[in-house]
This record gives structure tokens, C-alpha cells and sequence, in this order.
């Protein structure tokens, strides 16, 4: 695309005169003297520069300013002339700080990852800076969010901040323009930046310098993997002195951490994944310096891995732990078709990601997010989604039970056990357990095996107690007409059996607690008190060998079973009988 540009400058006379061209020039910094000498000689009350790129395969002119002052540009109340700006810059070097640095990178990323450029490299890249004001309204608008968001926290006018930040935005760009010119950025070898740093560490603007050095030597880089390795190359050059070390390991340490606070950047990084869950997986990998468990990786991505494994680049570790975070906290399922996968994947996550806690990583902040996400997946459309597709009442329970346990913080659990509750009361519940096919044992163990999960739960204590009673009712309705206990009595009339027989249901986790299970301990204890119970239970307690044990031996077997179906040894002692 063929494209030629010059430069016009206007100018104009008086409060309400109109603007005049006054010149064309094909450089950029001699219009903008020329516009300013007006200023100074007081020839003109206003004056603007206008950049015009003619598109030669279109025919048509894209029109930017890229200067303007007057005297009489705006009107401004007298006693709002003296009033600080409250801006987040005051010149531009403020525009290298890490908080403009990270505000711009916001403001504009698809630029960013449209020419795989940091920050860091677009601020000492002339050709970039061209590129980016040929965009057109990209950098005006950016201006204009920040001013619009900063006016809402302070007096001074919108216009007058935006006026303020196109002139600390003109003044940057062309002191880059004007150091490329002059080749203040040297082109420098690797093998000779750590004497570049050394030398630069005294400067004031060291740092400034010699990012436009990295960035020119990052400037025929293949991709994002290529860069990073090419800047972890470079600390390979640190030099002894610590003014110069900090500078360049500081550089380096920045640029790579604005290489990982891009979503283009680290999708091309760690490859593409089936889905966010994978994706996280493997960021959490990085972050802990652990290698990826699939070949194929890269040199720049296994570099860093083992960088990050010696707690090297802190600034670029917590970009990596931000970007957890905020994938985390982030609305976008781990994995979009399945609520188990999801879970599975959450919790698989999160028991790597905690071995990582500590300066990077507080455990309030991932206890906070665990809990945001938990909540998002704890509503109805999720659940019901979720209990939405063929199952029986116990299946959909014990969903719901896997669902609580893998969700964290009180409030979602206590949400959660709003969905259990209406499941349990439903006529088809109660139906289920009471005329299902299957023996009725078999139901008995799965309301047993449900309620213990309940009782182990994280549910409120009171929700917890609602549950575990209603399945116990359930429970004991069901053992109730199928007469099990009336079948154990008619069986055998052996105390000694009919105790064992309910020992062992007890034990065997057949019976919920509660109701169920207290009727179970006070059958026990009466068959305990019949007489010879103590002397027929020795007797029956005989080896495979024939041996029998001992009395002392027999009681302490007897009381341990006793103890784990819940009867204590003071009950149980006073109610044996010889």
C-alpha cells in the first residue's frame, strides 16, 4: 500500500478568527517549530499542525492533528487557571512509569497484539508511534477515556485535561521522533548490553535509552516465544556492577511481563488449549516453574519456566499470578460442557496453584476468587442445567452433593442447600426409596451412604441437621415396611445372632443416623440383657480352628463392635448379661 505524507500548518488571528493554512511541510518536527516560532513570535493566537497521509491506492487522505496551542482555545473560568490538574502525568517521562505503562496497555491492546510490541518497545519506537498515529482517532480516544474517567474525581474541566494530556502526548512522541533522528538508541549486539548498562546506569535517562536498544534489537523477532527468549538471553550479560545489573535486569524483568499480561501473547506462549481450563493449567504450571507435562514447548517458554523455578523475574511472576487471578474471578467456564468437568478441573487446579502461595500469591486473594467462581456456578440455570437430564432422585442428590463438595465460602453452600431441600420433600423422593425394585438393604446402605456424605459436608448446621433428619425419616419409613428388623427377630431366636446380625448393620453403614439408629442401639442392648447372652456369644465365637477365646478376650472384641455402632462401653458393660 503505497502511502505519502506531509504536514500542514494553520494558524489563526483574534478569539473568533478562522483557521488559515499557513505552510506544508514533509517533516514532522519542522512543522511543529514552525507552528510553535508563530506562537513565539506572536504572529498568530492559535496554531495547529495537521498530518496527512494520502493513500495512493485508494486516493484518499487520512487527516490527524498532531499539535495544537492557542491562547484562546478554550475559555476557563479565572480561578480554575491555577488549579493542579490532578493528572496521572506531568511530563513525558511520567508516560515510562509502570502505572502509565500498564494504563496504556489497556487502552490500547489490539494494537499491541496486532504488531506484537509491548509497551515498553511502542514508547521508543518511531516507526511504531507513526503507525499508531496513522490509526487515525486510536490515540485520541484513548486520551479521552482517561480524561473522562480522571474528571470524575476532580474539579478541572474535561476539555482541559484532554488539551493538557494531547500536549504531554505530543511532547513524548516527538522526543522519540527527535532521538531516532539523532540515533540516541544505539544498535547494539548481543554480548555487548551489559556494558551498555553499565555505561547507562549514571544517566538520567538510562532506563529510556536502553529500552530503545532492547527494543530495537527485539524489532525482527519472529513471534512472542522468539522475544522472550531473546530478553531472557540478555541476562545472561548482567554485569558485576549492581547500578548496572538492577537497570538491565529491570528491563528485561518489565518487558517480559508485559509480553505475559497479553491474551495474544501468552496464547501464542503456552498453544492453543481445548478450553480456559487447560489454558489455566498450564499458566499455574508456569508460574510454579514447573516444565509443560506435553512436549513441543519452545525455547522462549522453557526458558522462562526455568527462570521462574529459580524465583528469577519477580515483576513478570506477578504478571503471571495476575492473570490467574483474574481468570479465576473471570465469568468464563473452566469447561463449558460439563459442571463435573469443571469441578474435577477446579479442584485439580486449585491443589497445584496452592503449593505457589506466598509473595506472589496470598492465600486470602485465591480463598476470594475460588469463592466468586463457586458462586457463579451455584444458580439455577447452571444446576438445573445440571440435574436437567435423566437421573433417579439419589443420583441427582448425590450431584448435589458432589457439587458441595467442590464449591467454598458459607453463602454458596448455604445457596446450594436451597436446591437439596425441594429435592428431598418431592413426593417422588420418598416413592423412590420406598417402592424401588432393588432389595431394600440396598436402599437402606444408599440413604445411609447419602446422609453420611451430608454430615461431612460443609452445609450450615442447621441445613446440615434438615437434611440428615429427612433422610432418616426416610430411612425409617423404609425399614418400617419392609419390617427388617421384624425379619432379623423372626429369623432366629438366639440373642447372640439377632445382636450380631444388628452389629453388623450398624458397622456396615445400613442405617442412617438418628431415629433409625438409636432403634437399632436399643434392640441391641435389649438382646445384650437376656440371659446366657454373655456365655452363648463366647461359645459362638469360636476360631476356624475350632479354638475358642478367652472370656477377657471374647468382652474385648465384644465392646470394641459395640463402641464403633455407637453403644457405650458403660451401657454395654451394664447390660451383658452372664
Amino acid at each position: 500500500m503505497a502511502q505519502s505524507v506531509h504536514y500542514e500548518i494553520f494558524s489563526r488571528q483574534g478569539a473568533r478568527g478562522g483557521w488559515t493554512m499557513t505552510d506544508v511541510r514533509t517533516e514532522r518536527q519542522s512543522a511543529i517549530d514552525f507552528a510553535q516560532n508563530l506562537m513565539a513570535e506572536e504572529k498568530a493566537t492559535g496554531v495547529k499542525v495537521v498530518k496527512e497521509t494520502y493513500n495512493e491506492d485508494t486516493g484518499d487522505y487520512l487527516t490527524l492533528k498532531i499539535f495544537e496551542d492557542g491562547h484562546n482555545q478554550m475559555k476557563i473560568a479565572p480561578a480554575q487557571e491555577d488549579v493542579p490538574h490532578a493528572l496521572p502525568c506531568f511530563k513525558p517521562e511520567d508516560l515510562y512509569s509502570y502505572h502509565a505503562r500498564a494504563t496504556m496497555t489497556r487502552l490500547i491492546p489490539d494494537f499491541l497484539a496486532r504488531n506484537r510490541v509491548t509497551i515498553s518497545e511502542l514508547c521508543v519506537r518511531a516507526d511504531l508511534l507513526e503507525k499508531l498515529e496513522a490509526t487515525g482517532t486510536l490515540v485520541q480516544h484513548a486520551i479521552q477515556k482517561i480524561a473522562v474517567a480522571q474528571a470524575a474525581s476532580t474539579t478541572t474541566p474535561v476539555q482541559q485535561i484532554i488539551k493538557t494530556l494531547l500536549e504531554l502526548t505530543t511532547k513524548a512522541f516527538n522526543r522519540v521522533y527527535r532521538d531516532e533522528r539523532n540515533k540516541v538508541f544505539p544498535d547494539t549486539n548481543p554480548g555487548a548490553f551489559g556494558a551498555l548498562a553499565t555505561r547507562l546506569a549514571a544517566q538520567p535517562d538510562g532506563a529510556y535509552v536502553l529500552n530503545g536498544a532492547i527494543a530495537r534489537h527485539l524489532k525482527d523477532a519472529k513471534g512472542w516465544d522468539d522475544k522472550v527468549f531473546r530478553l531472557l538471553r540478555l541476562t545472561q550479560e548482567v554485569p558485576q556492577n549492581a547500578p548496572g545489573a538492577l537497570l538491565l535486569l529491570g528491563a528485561v524483568d518489565a518487558m517480559i511481563a508485559e509480553i505475559l499480561a497479553g491474551s495474544a501473547a501468552l496464547h501464542e506462549l503456552i498453544g492453543a488449549k481445548e478450553d480456559l481450563g487447560q489454558a489455566l493449567a498450564a499458566l499455574v504450571l508456569l508460574f510454579l516453574g514447573q516444565e509443560p507435562a506435553e512436549g513441543g514447548a519452545r525455547e522462549g517458554l522453557l526458558a522462562l519456566t526455568r527462570h521462574f523455578a529459580d524465583d528469577d523475574m519477580p515483576e513478570a511472576r506477578t504478571a503471571i499470578a495476575n492473570r490467574i487471578m483474574a481468570e479465576f474471578k473471570s465469568a468464563k467456564r473452566l469447561c463449558p460442557d460439563s459442571l463435573e468437568a469443571e469441578f474435577k478441573t477446579l479442584r485439580r487446579i486449585a491443589n497445584r496453584v496452592v503449593l505457589g502461595i506466598g509473595k506472589y500469591l496470598s492465600h486470602e486473594d485465591l480463598v476470594a476468587a475460588f469463592t466468586l467462581r463457586s458462586k457463579r456456578l451455584v444458580t439455577h440455570e447452571t444446576l438445573g442445567e445440571y440435574m436437567a437430564t435423566g437421573a433417579t432422585p439419589d443420583e441427582k442428590l448425590e450431584r448435589l452433593l458432589f457439587v458441595e463438595e467442590n464449591v467454598i465460602g458459607a453463602e454458596n453452600k448455604r445457596q446450594l442447600a436451597t436446591f437439596v431441600m425441594p429435592l428431598l420433600t418431592a413426593a417422588s423422593f420418598e416413592t423412590y426409596f420406598l417402592t424401588a425394585k432393588t432389595p431394600a438393604l440396598g436402599r437402606l446402605q444408599k440413604l445411609a451412604q447419602l446422609q453420611a456424605r451430608v454430615r461431612r459436608g460443609g452445609f450450615q448446621d442447621a441445613q446440615r441437621q434438615e437434611i440428615a433428619d429427612h433422610l432418616d425419616r426416610v430411612a425409617a419409613t423404609l425399614e418400617a415396611r419392609a419390617k427388617i428388623f421384624e425379619a432379623i427377630e423372626g429369623k432366629s431366636s438366639n440373642p447372640v445372632e439377632r445382636a450380631t446380625t444388628l452389629l453388623k448393620l450398624c458397622t456396615g453403614g445400613f442405617l442412617t443416623e438418628g431415629r433409625l439408629s438409636a432403634r437399632a442401639r436399643e434392640l441391641v442392648v435389649g438382646y445384650l440383657s437376656r440371659p446366657g447372652f454373655l456365655t452363648s456369644y463366647i461359645a459362638q465365637s469360636a476360631t476356624g480352628d475350632g479354638a475358642t477365646p478367652s472370656a477377657d478376650g471374647a468382652m474385648a472384641a465384644l465392646m470394641e463392635t459395640l463402641g464403633k455402632a455407637g453403644i457405650t462401653a458403660e451401657t454395654g458393660l451394664k447390660s451383658i448379661a452372664a
